[in-house]
């Protein structure tokens, strides 16, 4: 018996390989919302797009909540999620439920690893939590951290300090102090019962520890100063530093608030030392691998000069990389995401190439994957990375796209892939700053940019699937609760940053497609995991054993 019988994918009857190969175009952030003044695509001029959207062969999926593995169907969806959901073909329970479940059903606190680190808190050491303190659910919940902070006193910990990153991106984008509040009582009860519990350090989560894909060592750099080295300004408490930088710079919002520390007529408070425990209570792994390296890499850390390098018993809420096997201690396994899209076709040696700006980069490699590092098959695969801009991409909302589609061009005719995924970041990265006028420029960059990828991928026999990873710049605005934009007190509206709960396009071209398939009706769950079986019966296969069904049919013939 062929020992990889179970990779062999079985030709579909109905359809047939374009000459091209397919793609996989993502629009990342770029959601379906209503059509008013807080919609960054409907302002902006995107003649291509709209055409596209009245053809044959386009729907809606899924892109948020259960669709993608999350808790609740309020939980908005992300990058992370949404491209394992398209390389996995399947749903996996994500980093939020995993962690929820492991302490409500108390495994967290009772594993190996929670012990280890109990061991040096209650000896002498103190244990430090460091991670996004908000309730977006992408990255992290506060509700997490509180759980660990009562199981860490029931365990006897004495000294307590908490290293808060502020997010404003995944949440309200001035809401900081509607999480440090909520911190500071419950460090205060520990206080009350003999427990040394205060907040240590802190900074807003784009300049400060949650750097990813290498893009920005500075940002960790910053961290680590402020966290292990006591060095940044100094306040009182994290109330005060946010209002002295709000003060000092009324616009600016909480994702962007410098690196600060809490000092005492003694100096800094909570200096991650010798014989401490950490904890990052993160569970997305993307912004949480740097700081990981940075405490972890005794020798060959090259990244920045970290200066004085504690030994900590240090632990991620999940093992951001399991191949790496970073942290190399962890709280709760993360999913096991198998047999995936990319696996599938290096077994069956197809060629593919992934592309997309520094941003992006991990999202169409290791997130779509299944969470693993590397190729499967250096023959076959082709990862190509074009290096973002370090600066605000309000500011330059074009960001890296013509130099990608130029770069997906090339590449395309060159390496001639049976498979290409490719990732445009101007949506989400820019919706993410919160600035409609940007926004609406990124979106009529992205328009035009799609017009001549799409140009030329039609020209060499590509057939194109368009779709987006989840929601965010088609919904700039935070809502009342009857649906109207949000205003401020001064009549202007109160920006959103974060992701929201919209479906996704989905647009499928290529030269005889809508001569050749239907989309399949009656599935109106359909969401980023059918996107998988859909890329094989396009290339021409049937799906795998358990993966969700494609969202397309032959017009004629086997089904």
């Amino acid at each position: 018996m062929n020992p990889d019988a179970s990779w062999e994918l079985e030709r579909h009857p109905g359809f047939e390989r374009p000459p091209g190969g397919v793609a996989l175009i993502i629009l990342d952030g770029v959601g379906l919302g209503a059509l008013d003044e807080g919609n960054a695509w409907h302002l902006a001029s995107t003649p291509n797009l709209d055409k596209l959207m009245e053809g044959p062969l386009v729907r809606e999926l899924l892109a948020h909540g259960k669709a993608v593995g999350m808790p609740s169907d309020m939980d908005m969806g992300n990058s992370e999620v949404g491209h394992n959901a398209m390389g996995a073909g399947r749903i996996f329970d994500q980093g939020a439920k995993l962690v929820q479940e492991a302490i409500d059903e108390r495994r967290l606190t009772q594993g190996d690893t929670w012990r280890w680190l109990m061991e040096a808190a209650t000896s002498g050491g103190t244990l430090h939590f460091l991670g996004l303190l908000s309730d977006g659910n992408v990255h992290s919940h506060i509700d997490h951290l509180f759980s660990m902070l009562e199981a860490a006193a029931e365990a006897g910990v004495s000294t307590i300090r908490v290293h808060p990153l502020l997010d404003g991106r995944d949440v309200g984008e001035t809401s900081a102090l509607e999480y440090v509040a909520p911190l500071e009582e419950r460090l205060a009860g520990l206080r009350s019962r003999r427990i040394d519990a205060r907040i240590a350090s802190g900074g807003g989560r784009m300049g400060v520890t949650m750097d990813r894909y290498e893009a920005d060592w500075s940002i960790v750099e910053r961290g680590w100063n402020a966290h292990v080295l006591g060095e940044a300004r100094f306040f009182s408490s994290a109330t005060e530093a946010i209002e002295t930088f709000r003060s000092e710079d009324p616009r600016i919002i909480d994702q962007y608030l410098p690196a600060f520390v809490i000092a005492d007529d003694s100096g800094p408070v909570g200096r991650i030392e010798d014989g401490d425990a950490v904890i990052f209570f993160n569970f997305r792994g993307d912004r949480a691998l740097e700081i990981t390296r940075a405490f972890e890499e005794r020798e060959g850390f090259h990244a920045f000069e970290r200066g004085r390098v504690p030994q900590v018993r240090y632990a991620g809420m999940m093992q951001y990389d399991g191949d790496l096997e970073l942290p190399s201690r962890f709280l709760v396994p993360p999913p096991l995401i198998d047999r995936t899209l990319g696996e599938y076709l290096a077994k069956a040696s197809l060629r593919q190439l992934a592309l997309s700006e520094t941003h992006k980069f991990g999202h169409v490699t290791y997130f779509f994957n299944g969470n693993r590092s590397g190729k499967f098959d250096e023959a076959t695969e082709l990862y190509v990375q074009v290096p973002s801009d370090l600066g605000d991409p309000a500011k330059a909302p074009q960001m890296r796209a013509l130099e990608l589609t130029s770069a997906i061009l090339e590449h395309a005719r060159v390496f001639r892939p049976h498979f290409i995924r490719v990732n445009y970041a101007n949506g989400d990265m820019v919706g993410h700053t919160g600035s409609i006028p940007a926004a609406v420029a990124a979106m009529e960059c992205l328009d035009a940019e799609l017009d001549r990828l799409l140009t030329g991928l039609l020209e060499l026999g590509v057939t194109c699937v368009i779709t987006a990873d989840h929601g965010n710049c088609e919904e700039m605005v935070e809502r009342e609760k009857d649906g109207s934009l949000r205003r401020r007190g001064d009549g202007s509206y109160k920006p959103k940053t974060s992701h929201t709960l919209n479906r996704v396009p989905c647009i499928v071209l290529g030269q005889g497609a809508k001569e050749a398939y239907e989309m399949v009706p009656n599935l109106p769950q359909a969401g980023m995991a059918n996107l998988a079986a859909t890329v094989l019966n396009l290339l021409g296969f049937r799906a795998p054993r358990g993966y969700e069904p494609s969202i397309l049919r032959p017009l004629k013939g086997d089904h």
